[in-house]
């Protein structure tokens, strides 16, 4: 995925109130800009650490600048921005760069469904195809690593993603083919777990959807800093 604007590099000096930060540019000028992500940022938001972001140039926006990418230990990016999980998946979808999920012709999302008035991030189906099951995707986005190459989600209690969770179990128990996919936006993780010591329940339902037939990927994204790209590429093991 080709970034609308390019990638721009910063110094962070702090996030606060969730969706702001305060950066430092190149020049030494400090600037506030817009934060894309509403979680802890676990492990994501240490002062000093180098950091992405990128200028929508437009003046009506208080904040114009989003911020992006930031670097961790020295040496990996993890992307910030939640808002993209979902786009590299549907980009992903388009160029059939999901194995488990290539053979379905059509694409919806936000589509209502479930017993919990839910809206599942991807509807899949094959309207022409009388033996494709319709399939139900849901997107989580994982950022958190925690040493030797693993990553962990949720990096904070998520009511929500428990909610989708039981939905995805309801649809399957409905002869629905569910699918929970991990987008890993953190260039050192290399497998993804639950995050049992910080939401065991979503962990203990992870399992149980798993037990139900839900499917559960996960897919790491590639960074290319200087080109401003993203791209969703290689799979990954889910280690429950």
């Amino acid at each position: 995925m080709q970034l609308k604007e390019p990638l721009q590099q910063a110094v962070l000096i702090k996030r606060y109130k969730r969706f702001l930060a305060d950066i430092e540019l190149p020049d030494g000028n400090v600037i506030t800009i817009h934060c894309p992500n509403t979680g802890s940022m676990k492990n994501c938001q240490e002062p000093g650490s180098r950091i992405w972001y990128t200028d929508s140039g437009n003046p009506k926006r208080k904040y114009p600048c989003t911020w992006q990418i930031i670097e961790i230990d020295s040496k990996y990016q993890v992307g910030i921005n939640t808002n993209l999980a979902n786009k590299l998946v549907f980009e992903a979808l388009q160029l059939e760069g999901i194995s488990q999920l290539k053979r379905y012709s059509k694409i919806r999302t936000e589509v209502a469904y479930g017993e919990q008035r839910s809206r599942i991030d991807f509807f899949l189906n094959s309207p022409d195809d009388d033996q494709s099951e319709d399939c139900y995707v849901e997107v989580k986005n994982v950022s958190l690593g925690i040493g030797q190459g693993k990553g962990i989600f949720p990096d904070s209690v998520t009511l929500r993603g428990q909610k989708h969770l039981q939905e995805l179990m309801h649809m399957r128990d409905q002869g629905h083919r569910a699918v929970l996919l991990f987008c890993v936006q953190h260039s050192g993780i290399d497998q993804v777990a639950p995050a049992d010591d910080i939401d065991a329940e979503y962990g203990r339902l992870l399992r149980l959807a798993v037990q139900h037939g839900v499917e559960v990927l996960a897919y790491k994204v590639k960074f290319d800093i200087g080109n401003s790209s993203i791209e969703l590429t290689q799979e990954l093991p889910v280690v429950l």
